[in-house]
């Protein structure tokens, strides 16, 4: 499993790419983005780039989770 580097969401950037989803879930960057092209995921395209606004993708791990 991969470790992340993040210990707190505050260290979260604004927005989350492919790379960043994958260390904080402690998944593949391939498993991200298959994750950003969910239809349930939160994510956000500008052009061809796939983001995640991070208070959407808190939400989407909270009900994922049930709030645990």
């Amino acid at each position: 499993m991969v470790q992340s580097k993040f210990k707190h969401y505050e260290e979260l950037p604004l927005f989350l790419n492919a790379k960043t989803v994958a260390e904080v879930l402690g998944i593949s960057v391939a498993g991200a983005y298959e994750l950003l092209h969910q239809e349930d995921f939160p994510v956000l395209r500008i052009g061809s780039r796939l983001v995640v606004p991070k208070e959407q993708f808190l939400s989407w791990v909270e009900s994922q989770t049930g709030g645990i």
